[in-house]
């Protein structure tokens, strides 16, 4: 009798562990991908410490670009959340963990000297295979050029990655990003030469952009911070963060095409 009731209960659980029965055939066709954007950073370390930190330290992305000859490693399921871009804000979403997958290229940033700051490039390597990698996501997600975006994108105020030096212009050229139309930011630019507009309307522009940032209607610390991340992106020769014709004229020209 004891046996006959241990298999019973070996049956019971057997049921248990298989899980609940579950028709899947009628899938709505009001869904998308969890994945929205994809966030770039640069790791400001070598590729034997970035290994190290995104696997065993309290940061983590789903992806790393080495600097050797440019390999690819995975180091979290698409399907889970990576721990890449802390606070962050993009067209009104909040803690981009969750909808993001985020991609490190081992690069150290920058390095401060007596004569100022020195930025490092990045390798043809590097590149070459983030453009790969990237065609390869944004066909499977569905994700739209203008949602590859970078850290210095989604939080202005404390991060530069992926930098002045990141070729933002490549990555539109191979259709995996945006870039403003050279000769309608000269139009734009002639206009706003004469008459510029107001610190309003930068920040209605820039919000309109995606960046989270508050209509004060102020020049103000987090609007520099702002417009310097715009510019070290769109514009990366010149990124003090003031107002100018050209800055003006390449968000216009950016918004416009949206």
């Amino acid at each position: 009798m004891k046996a006959f009731f241990s298999a019973l209960l070996l049956l019971a659980l057997a049921g248990c562990a298989s899980g609940p029965k579950i028709d899947r055939s009628h899938p709505s066709a009001n869904q998308d991908s969890r994945i929205q954007f994809v966030v770039l950073h640069y790791t400001n370390a070598s590729l034997e410490r970035s290994l190290a930190l995104l696997t065993h330290g309290e940061v983590s992305s789903h992806y790393l670009i080495g600097d050797d000859n440019g390999t690819i490693y995975q180091l979290v399921d698409e399907n889970r959340r990576a721990w890449h871009a802390g606070d962050s804000q993009w067209e009104g979403r909040t803690w981009l963990n969750s909808s993001s997958i985020g991609i490190e290229i081992v690069n150290p940033g920058y390095t401060d000297t007596p004569t100022g700051r020195v930025w490092h490039p990045y390798s043809e390597a590097q590149i070459e295979s983030l453009i790969v990698l990237l065609k390869d996501i944004a066909k499977r997600n569905n994700i739209q050029p203008r949602h590859i975006i970078g850290h210095s994108d989604i939080a202005p105020l404390r991060k530069l990655d992926p930098g002045p030096l990141f070729p933002w212009k490549r990555l539109a050229d191979a259709g995996i990003g945006i870039w403003p139309d050279a000769r309608a930011v000269a139009q734009q630019r002639a206009r706003f030469d004469v008459n510029p507009p107001s610190i309003t309307w930068y920040q209605q522009q820039l919000a309109r952009f995606g960046y989270s940032i508050q209509q004060t209607g102020e020049f103000d610390v987090a609007t520099r911070h702002v417009l310097a991340a715009f510019q070290m992106r769109f514009r990366p020769q010149r990124f003090d963060g003031q107002p100018d014709a050209q800055t003006a004229a390449i968000l216009q020209v950016l918004n416009s095409a949206r």
